[in-house]
């Protein structure tokens, strides 16, 4: 997917696989963990090394304390997603001493128990949270607070407010190029959401999920369906685009009916979860046609291929993200399409649908090995008809490991 998502659902699901094939194995190391993705203990020193990982990018950058509220970095950090309530949670995470978890204490029978890693503080509805925080944190005055990128205004201001002679910093500064480097354990996870993903796209390419005669709308919601089946979580989006609404990259599925001629745009995704842990996201595009499509179609989809193709071979260890943004670029521009491709190749994916790093011209940001991320070249001719593909890859130390397999060309579908 190439922005926000659009669509969100709620399931359980069975689970496929482990994830713990070629992928996983390729970028053991990259960091941290013992590959397994799997078990209480793997996962718990899987944290406690982010911990230390982060710990060290505070010393070098001088942030005395993260202060981690909602978003993706405290379950990366805790194992514990905090529900967007107005009461705070807030993980007081000094560079040196006690990690506190600060949890409202109707919410901390949700924590998954971790002490080696964090204490438990449930704050009762009579007590200050913010107070409690700023008891925490021994020396104010000239201290650097870094705080989630995803916390509430009302939470950061009233934090400012009790610690007025703090200088403020947003967390992403020390942690996203952390977290943008999985570990075989998040590897793993993606891995299987890919293949679950998969599962998916292979019944919509097969005719499985009938397209002709019906909305937009009833083939997302079958979309999004099937990846509940699948074992996802929860649905975060299922983009379905038809003849003219697929030159819209993100495009709300409705009540447009799908008929003989169009090429639809089908861009699906969700969180997934190994072992009951933190979900990780899948992402993936494919195009179909229904009938025979014409010339053009067919030779825009020839020159989208070979632009993915490219990308992909393009990846490795120390290739920057623009770079692999303009090796696709060029392909469909040489073919005389550069206008009709309006947004960047690809986006980070992890415990977030999008994050660092992205693949867009002047990030000059090298690749490493653990770096996962979207190839998701697209050609969108307004008025008419659009098209993407797209995978997601991780970084292994011989290049892209796709993540997803299923078929890439454009299938035609009675």
């Amino acid at each position: 997917m190439t922005g926000a998502a659009v669509r969100s659902g709620d399931g359980t699901g069975s689970g496929v696989g482990t994830g713990s094939g070629a992928a996983a194995r390729s970028v053991v190391g990259a960091g941290g963990g013992d590959g397994t993705g799997g078990g209480t203990g793997s996962v718990v020193g899987d944290r406690q090394g982010r911990l230390d990982r982060v710990r060290a990018r505070m010393g070098e950058l001088g942030v005395d304390a993260l202060l981690l509220s909602h978003g993706a970095d405290l379950p990366w950090l805790t194992g514990y997603r905090a529900m967007p309530l107005e009461r705070l949670t807030l993980l007081v995470l000094p560079c040196d001493g006690e990690a506190v978890l600060l949890v409202p204490a109707l919410e901390a029978p949700r924590v998954p128990s971790a002490p080696s890693l964090f204490t438990l503080r449930p704050w009762a509805e009579s007590e200050d949270p913010v107070a409690l925080a700023a008891a925490l944190l021994a020396s104010t005055d000239g201290a650097t607070y870094a705080v989630s990128d995803r916390a509430w205004a009302q939470s950061l201001l009233a934090l400012q407010a009790a610690l007025p002679g703090a200088r403020w910093a947003a967390a992403s500064t020390v942690t996203s190029p952390l977290r943008a480097v999985k570990d075989a354990g998040e590897v793993a996870a993606l891995q299987a959401a890919a293949h679950a993903a998969d599962r998916v796209a292979a019944l919509l390419q097969a005719g499985e999920i009938p397209l002709a005669g019906r909305t937009e709308l009833q083939v997302s919601e079958e979309i999004g369906a099937g990846l509940l089946a699948a074992g996802h979580r929860r649905v975060n989006f299922a983009i379905v685009g038809s003849g003219p609404n697929g030159a819209s990259p993100h495009h709300d599925a409705g009540e447009r009916v799908i008929g003989e001629g169009d090429t639809v745009v089908c861009d699906f995704g969700g969180e997934y979860a190994l072992h009951d842990d933190v979900g990780y996201c899948s992402d993936i595009t494919r195009t179909v046609a229904i009938g025979e499509p014409g010339a053009e179609v067919r030779e825009c989809y020839a020159v989208l291929l070979a632009a993915q193709q490219a990308a992909v071979a393009a990846v490795r260890p120390g290739v920057t993200a623009e770079e692999v943004d303009a090796v696709a670029r060029r392909t469909i521009t040489e073919a005389g399409l550069g206008e009709y491709f309006i947004h960047r190749t690809g986006h980070g994916i992890g415990i977030e649908e999008h994050e660092d790093p992205y693949l867009v011209a002047g990030n000059a940001t090298p690749l490493a090995v653990g770096h996962a991320f979207s190839i998701e070249p697209g050609i969108y001719l307004r008025g008419r008809f659009g098209m993407r593909l797209e995978d997601i890859v991780v970084v292994g130390d011989d290049g892209a490991v796709p993540l997803n397999t299923v078929d890439h060309e454009m299938a035609v579908l009675g």
